[in-house]
């Protein structure tokens, strides 16, 4: 049997719900880590799912803040000092990364909370995940407001970026499995991967 939803439907659907049912739609989504700091030198450490490539040449990333209809302390330290770090969610973490998710007051850092590690290297100003196998550090580019919901699209540039050298290919592409790197799905499913085939570039046939 197939269900059809109508967008009146999907509004009336009870909110954890709804919410639960729209976070999947999109598939599997990167788990990433986000570090950061403020002026005041206190740490804070959120899971994201919303991170995303923007481009190469520079090197740019993007992730999407939520409407700030409360604190948003990525989103605060951010606009403060201008710095933040990625780091991937791997199969070692991936419990301690989701009680990051949980709601702390904003002098309470999620490092100690979840028991992670925080990490700071060459001068950088945040602090990466000791525990995560892929950190990148990025300086703030600009920050675009979706005016559909009130969320922002946070973009960064890479300006450090760290890994093992074994999951590094000679094309250039990081092994991501190979770094234990886990997928999400809604906002609770953790999963592991696994590459069916790597395809050569495509051209019109």
């Amino acid at each position: 049997m197939l269900i059809h939803f109508t967008n009146q439907q999907i509004a009336e659907t009870a909110e954890r719900k709804r919410t639960a049912l729209v976070n999947s739609l999109s598939g599997f989504k990167s788990l990433n880590l986000i570090g950061t700091v403020n002026k005041d030198g206190q740490t804070n450490l959120a899971v994201f799912n919303s991170v995303m490539h923007i481009g190469a040449n520079p090197p740019l990333m993007g992730f999407i803040s939520r409407p700030d209809s409360v604190e948003r302390h990525t989103l605060e330290n951010i606009q403060q000092t201008g710095y933040y770090t990625i780091n991937h969610v791997n199969k070692e973490i991936f419990e301690k990364a989701h009680q990051t998710s949980a709601r702390y007051k904003r002098e309470q850092s999620e490092f100690d909370a979840s028991g992670l590690t925080a990490e700071y290297k060459n001068n950088f100003s945040a602090p990466f995940v000791q525990e995560s196998s892929i950190q990148i550090g990025l300086i703030l580019k600009e920050i675009v407001s979706v005016k559909s919901n009130g969320t922002h699209l946070i973009v960064g540039e890479i300006t450090d970026l760290y890994f093992p050298e074994e999951i590094w290919a000679e094309t250039g592409i990081l092994d991501i499995e190979k770094a234990g790197t886990v997928a999400g799905s809604s906002l609770d499913g953790y999963h592991t991967t696994q590459l069916l085939k790597r395809m050569k570039y495509a051209k019109p046939s």
